[in-house]
């Protein structure tokens, strides 16, 4: 079916409209699963103590886009992290990630961090008694043609501390997950979600 552009359907329009939808054209592409930018869950896991959270079933065949939320993450002890990727179910450790990033706190101090050569992509920090929440997008996991890479925002509650950057697996292999690295042992607990980003396909 045509899709109105200006809200409305029009029983004279043949061909189809990405622009603005009626409140019926949203209702019948979510009922096909074809509205663009809507997430959908595919795990979420609640931690306690563990030294890394690894999500290793993420439908990278359906999505080519991944969005990750890290809710209150604490720590034990004053750790770095950030993320690792999973090829054809292997973790890649090779000093090869690349990352760039910058931060800055409420009291005027800024700086950045950067590497071409590095066991993961660093993307936060975890701080004793100051919890940390995250939003990361990840691009082309499932596509073995491409580099897969992410982008990235942090808040760490207590220092007041943000962060924010993004980083890459410069090969193209066919990634199908992703491990949320920390330095410590047994050192973190909370909360972690990732869901896929449908793609929208107007016919």
């Amino acid at each position: 079916m045509p899709y109105g552009y200006l809200g409305q359907n029009q029983p004279n329009q043949t061909v189809s409209n990405s622009g603005v939808f009626s409140i019926t054209d949203v209702a019948e592409l979510q009922s096909q699963g074809k509205l663009g930018g809507s997430l959908e869950l595919i795990q979420e896991q609640t931690v306690s103590a563990v030294s890394h959270i690894d999500f290793t079933s993420i439908q990278e065949d359906k999505y080519d886009v991944h969005f990750l939320q890290l809710n209150s993450i604490s720590s034990t002890a004053n750790l770095n992290g950030g993320y690792q990727f999973y090829e054809s179910g292997a973790l890649r450790t090779a000093s090869d990630y690349q990352y760039a990033l910058q931060y800055g706190t409420t009291g005027g101090s800024f700086a950045e961090e950067k590497s071409t050569g590095i066991s993961r992509i660093v993307a936060q920090n975890y701080y004793s008694a100051n919890p940390t929440s995250a939003y990361a997008y990840f691009y082309n996991l499932g596509n073995s043609s491409k580099y897969s890479f992410c982008t990235y925002q942090v808040w760490v509650g207590g220092q007041s501390l943000f962060m924010f950057g993004g980083g890459v697996s410069p090969l193209t292999s066919l990634v199908d997950g992703i491990r949320v690295y920390t330095s410590g042992t047994n050192a973190i607990s909370g909360n972690a979600k990732l869901y896929g980003v449908k793609q929208i396909w107007v016919t």
